[in-house]
C-alpha cells in the first residue's frame, strides 16, 4: 500500500499485476490499481481532474489528463471516503505511476493533491544488480 496526505486529503493506492490479462511474449503487461481517497480535512471537496505520469521500465513516460476518475467527479464531505479501481498496460514488466488530483473546496478554491508514486512490478522482471 502506498499513501500520501496533502491538505487533509489522504490518497492510498494498491497496485495488482493481472497475469490473466497480460501477455509477456507480446510485451503486454497489465496492472489494476485500487485508489482510496479520504477527506480528513474540515471542508467539503470535489475531485475535478486527474493527471497521471506513467513510466515504463525503459523510462518512456506517458501522461494522462482528464476530468474526474472512472467517469465521476466525487464530492467528499469531511470524514467521507471514495474508492475506485482502474488499470494500465505497459510494454515492459515493470514501471512506476504517480500524479495529482485537482480538487476544489466548497468555496470554489482549488488545490492539488499528490497521488503517491507506486511501483508496477510483475513476476517477469529481470533482476539486475548495479
Amino acid at each position: 500500500m502506498y499513501e500520501e496526505t496533502t491538505n487533509g486529503i489522504r490518497v492510498s493506492v494498491r497496485p495488482v499485476y493481472l497475469e490473466d490479462q497480460s501477455s509477456p511474449e507480446d510485451d503486454h503487461y497489465v496492472w489494476a490499481y485500487n485508489v482510496r481517497i479520504e477527506n480528513h480535512g474540515e471542508d467539503r471537496v470535489q475531485l475535478i481532474n486527474r493527471h497521471w505520469k506513467i513510466t515504463d521500465g525503459m523510462g518512456r513516460c506517458q501522461e494522462v489528463r482528464g476530468a474526474g476518475v472512472v467517469g465521476e467527479q466525487p464530492v467528499l464531505a469531511p470524514g467521507d471516503s471514495y474508492e475506485y479501481t482502474s488499470g494500465t498496460p505497459l510494454q515492459t514488466p515493470s514501471g512506476i505511476m504517480m500524479g495529482e488530483y485537482e480538487m476544489e473546496r466548497s468555496d470554489g478554491t482549488g488545490f492539488e493533491v499528490t497521488i503517491p508514486a507506486f511501483s508496477l512490478d510483475s513476476p517477469h522482471m529481470s533482476q539486475q544488480i548495479h
